[in-house]
């Protein structure tokens, strides 16, 4: 299975896959859902356009048959920047070209500037959770994410093809979650999802810098399944709060020696496990203040924790403001609408 797209734009695009994939395509302000349930493909392609030049696609699902994506721009200094959350994603600029591996948790950067053909493949019958933010470069509004695309992909005339994979990089399968985790709607919303894709945009730039440096960071040393666990048990820990967490039950629920979750919590979140512990405990007391009826000392053991004076010290540490002040300030907000 062979599927063109021809444009940077992202209705059109959108409507070239529809054509060729089939599916039905729903727009939900400027977000596009295209839904895949036939002979070709069963999942979703979801996408918005971020600004003029730069589009965020993102494919969960599973081809049918090896498949084929032909991204084609004659008139546009086009790059992609993948990511691979679960599966893989396999590249290269023409059909003689050997593929290119993008495996889960790693970055992918593809520029070609001579024929401006770019294929990614999936093979068939694999769960595929992959996210491709496309920029025509000549047009980014951003000026100094122009001069950085322009001073390190345009400005070399003998590079024509450009095939980047990086590092593990767990943090963007992080920040890919946050984006689904939005529930605002409208103008909120809109800014809410530019600010994460730019995020994720600055992640993967920022590893590919580290990885021209030779940045031999502790990252090396963790596994890809070793951050597989590490995700799986920070969900559990955002999940239930109010366990009595120690070091050693983590360590054989995760499978991970101590040492092995300390260097993993402290890269995935840049913070040791106990401080991940006491940051998610806050922030889930935070959500229970705001939506729900329940009083302080109701929050503080529902998430764990025992001693109220505590409690207070360490939200007051974050939000700047003591939880009773805070939930005065939210009941005064709700009286007031």
């Amino acid at each position: 299975m062979k599927a063109k797209i021809t444009s940077t734009h992202l209705p059109t695009i959108f409507k070239q896959l529809q054509h060729q994939l089939g599916g039905s395509l729903l727009l939900k302000t400027k977000e596009y859902i295209l839904q895949v349930n036939n002979e070709y493909a069963e999942g979703t392609i979801s996408g918005i356009m971020i600004e003029h030049a730069i589009c965020y696609i993102e494919y969960n699902i599973i081809f049918k048959a090896d498949t084929t994506l032909l991204f084609k721009n004659e008139h546009f200094n086009c790059i992609h920047f993948g990511y691979c959350s679960k599966g893989e994603l396999l590249q290269n600029f023409n059909k003689k070209n050997k593929k290119e591996r993008v495996g889960q948790f790693q970055t992918g950067i593809f520029l070609n500037k001579n024929k401006k053909n770019t294929y990614f493949h999936f093979k068939k019958d694999r769960v595929n959770k992959v996210s491709i933010i496309s920029l025509d470069a000549s047009n980014v509004s951003d000026i100094e994410l122009y001069n950085q695309l322009k001073n390190k992909f345009f400005n070399c005339p003998e590079v024509q093809q450009y095939s980047y994979i990086g590092s593990f990089n767990v943090k963007i399968a992080k920040k890919i979650e946050e984006l689904h985790a939005i529930e605002q709607n409208g103008l909120i919303r809109s800014l809410m999802i530019n600010s994460n894709v730019f995020l994720i945009l600055a992640l993967e730039i920022e590893q590919h810098k580290a990885d021209e440096l030779n940045d031999e960071s502790q990252c090396t040393s963790l596994t890809k399944s070793n951050m597989e666990a590490i995700k799986e048990i920070s969900h559990f820990i955002r999940k239930n709060p109010e366990i009595n967490y120690t070091l050693k039950y983590l360590s054989r629920k995760s499978g991970l020696a101590p040492l092995k979750l300390q260097q993993g919590f402290k890269v995935l979140h840049d913070r040791t496990v106990s401080d991940y512990i006491r940051n998610v405990r806050v922030e889930v007391a935070e959500n229970l203040i705001r939506t729900t009826e329940l009083n302080i000392s109701e929050i503080v053991y529902s998430v764990g924790l025992t001693s109220r004076s505590y409690f207070s010290k360490i939200f007051k540490e974050k939000y700047n403001c003591s939880p009773k002040h805070y939930k005065s300030n939210q009941n005064a907000v709700s009286v007031t609408v």
